[in-house]
């Protein structure tokens, strides 16, 4: 089983923070969704023919696609692949894209899955993030999907804004529960180099939350979500039981993935690659038949840190075994030694052959990866 990402490189408008590759030239959609058709055919062989279990249409922001569009895509991808165990498929929106004709429109198309970028309810933060929507948009968004039969819905909220106090927080977990969403995900807010926010906080506009506040915030969310009943599946993710996200927990368990589109990432278990990020590079790359694709091959010492990194984010940990197995008896006895500090402060937990996180090893979790990474 394996799963397609497809990115989808057009926004309206930036977002302040946001590093991902994407245009505000909407004048390019049509030769890039000949493009896009064009690769999934071009590799589909990429994925030996394995089946595809998720689909996942990422940006940039999906949602600027019309029916039609995807109706493309779609066509593209059944007759190309098969999708015959394929249980989930999502779409990346923005909460003012999704009014009731939109929406209504994507009925006939094979989307069971919302991903809603609201990120926050105030006003405030969504202006300081430049973000389209409002707080009544994004409520009514819920709204409107779960009318129109889509009850999988996935939002997304960010933390550590600067100045943003436990109060305002609070605020967006209270609304953020009572939408009575499946999946939540919630992620610090991050100064990616060559954004407009960290160009803010180099020239001393902004000045970002220090670790004390950072912790709180994220404290609270684990509190309130795991209270409402979510399940803390991953650092950054909360589900409700049997609403786990399948194509992002793909990744986490190093299922085979074929990214399609200009930046787009691809996993074949052995290698990972990227698509150039250039909508013009890229489609002048597909259309002579010889995508501009860069390729890293992964050596055994690569394969152990990535399942360090990967497993120990998720509720379902690491396993000796599985390193013995795939590694080696030598890198299993190098996890083990790593993690004897850990296991005495409680910071990692041992339950059989798994060691996982506890709640005190999350807020140091990226320590903890890096003293278990083979260097």
């Amino acid at each position: 089983m394996a799963g397609i990402y497809i990115h989808i490189p057009f926004c309206a408008k930036r977002c302040l923070y946001c590093d991902f590759f994407s245009s505000t030239d909407q004048q390019k959609k049509v030769s890039f969704l000949e493009a896009a058709c064009r690769e999934l055919v071009l590799r589909k062989e990429y994925l030996g023919g394995e089946k595809i279990k998720t689909i996942y249409f990422g940006g940039g922001t999906p949602s600027q696609l019309s029916a039609e569009d995807f109706g493309q895509l779609f066509d593209t991808i059944t007759q190309n692949y098969d999708l015959s165990n394929c249980e989930e498929i999502t779409l990346e929106a923005n909460p003012d894209d999704l009014t009731p004709g939109y929406v209504s429109s994507l009925r006939n198309l094979p989307f069971n899955r919302i991903s809603m970028g609201i990120q926050s309810f105030h006003p405030d933060d969504l202006a300081f993030l430049n973000r389209r929507h409002s707080r009544g948009q994004a409520i009514q968004a819920v709204a409107i999907c779960k009318t129109n039969g889509l009850q999988n819905i996935s939002i997304d909220l960010m933390y550590g804004l600067p100045g943003q106090t436990e109060e305002a927080w609070l605020d967006n977990l209270k609304v953020a529960v009572a939408l009575d969403v499946p999946h939540i995900s919630a992620y610090h807010l991050i100064y990616e180099e060559g954004t407009p926010l960290t160009r803010l906080k180099k020239s001393g506009t902004i000045r970002p939350v220090d670790e004390e506040v950072s912790e709180r915030l994220f404290s609270l969310l684990i509190d309130r979500l795991t209270a409402a009943g979510y399940q803390h599946y991953e650092i950054s993710n909360f589900a409700r039981p049997g609403y786990l996200s399948k194509h992002n927990s793909s990744y986490w368990n190093e299922t085979k993935y074929l990214g399609i589109g200009p930046s787009a990432h691809s996993y074949d278990g052995d290698s990972r690659q990227w698509n150039v990020s250039s909508i013009e590079r890229y489609q002048t790359g597909i259309n002579l038949r010889r995508p501009e694709i860069e390729k890293e091959n992964l050596d055994d010492n690569t394969k152990y840190n990535e399942y360090i990194i990967t497993g120990l984010r998720t509720m379902w940990g690491i396993q000796l075994k599985t390193i013995a197995e795939r590694f080696g008896e030598e890198k299993k006895s190098f996890c083990q030694q790593q993690a004897l500090k850990y296991l005495s402060q409680g910071s990692i937990l041992q339950q059989d052959d798994s060691y996982t996180l506890s709640r005190k090893g999350i807020f140091i979790s990226d320590r903890i990866m890096s003293d278990l990474l083979w260097v």
